[in-house]
């Protein structure tokens, strides 16, 4: 039960911290500093929570962690579903913050009424959004298994790591469609942007076919099929 608490709060605070980022301070800080948000946020949950529950705070996280032998289906399942409650929750908290003050000058990345929501930017394509976020999130995916891999991890910088590949991430995706690699941030302020519903499936399939391949890709080179991450 500690670990599925441990990976809603933690969502919550990715989704309502790094989206909030954008939300609150786009244009001041812009997508470096938003993407720089987003591997900040991270770095402090892995050293926060890292060894309750491995912080996963992302479905696709999970599934390549369950494809790879780490967790169990009925484990996996849980987390998804926290993951996906953590989200609404932080977004549902941006929300209340952003219309608490009408009239006060927010102004995020795709405007303040989206919540930084994963939308299409200007110019981009449905299958440019999904290639974009299949290998995005390979690259991410993949850090997060060799990082934590018990043989062959960073071991205690592990969370420097993960970090800095998420930052990377969306420092190149936010120019896309705000980058998701993780259906559950994607989710969160989705129930509260309407228009954010329709590009969604591209959000959840981009990641985990990512994830899919990030496992698959691990276990070639690694030579292994059920390493342990560093979790508690």
């Amino acid at each position: 039960m500690k670990k599925y608490l441990a990976e809603c709060v933690g969502t919550m605070f990715l989704v309502l911290l790094a989206c909030g980022s954008a939300v609150l301070a786009g244009p001041s800080i812009g997508g470096l500093g938003i993407g720089l948000c987003f591997g900040l946020v991270l770095v402090c949950l892995v050293y926060t929570i890292g060894n309750i529950s491995g912080c996963h705070v992302n479905p696709a996280v999970s599934f390549a962690f369950w494809l790879s032998g780490r967790m169990g289906f009925k484990e996996f399942a849980g987390y998804v579903v926290a993951q996906l409650f953590g989200a609404a929750i932080g977004a549902g908290i941006l929300f209340w913050f952003v219309n608490m003050v009408p009239g006060f000058n927010f102004g995020g990345e795709t405007g303040a009424s989206q919540l930084a929501a994963n939308v299409l930017q200007p110019g981009a394509t449905p299958g440019m959004a999904l290639l974009a976020e299949g290998m995005l999130t390979f690259f991410f995916v993949f850090v997060v298994l060799g990082a934590t891999d018990a043989r062959k991890g960073f071991g205690k910088f592990a969370g420097i790591g993960i970090g800095l590949a998420l930052g990377l991430v969306n420092i190149v995706g936010i120019p896309v469609d705000n980058c998701s690699v993780n259906p559950a941030r994607s989710f969160g302020p989705a129930l509260w942007t309407v228009d954010a519903w329709s590009p969604f499936w591209i959000m959840v399939v981009g990641p985990l076919v990512g994830a899919l391949l990030a496992a698959l890709c691990w276990r070639i080179i690694s030579g292994r099929s059920d390493s342990n991450s560093i979790e508690g």
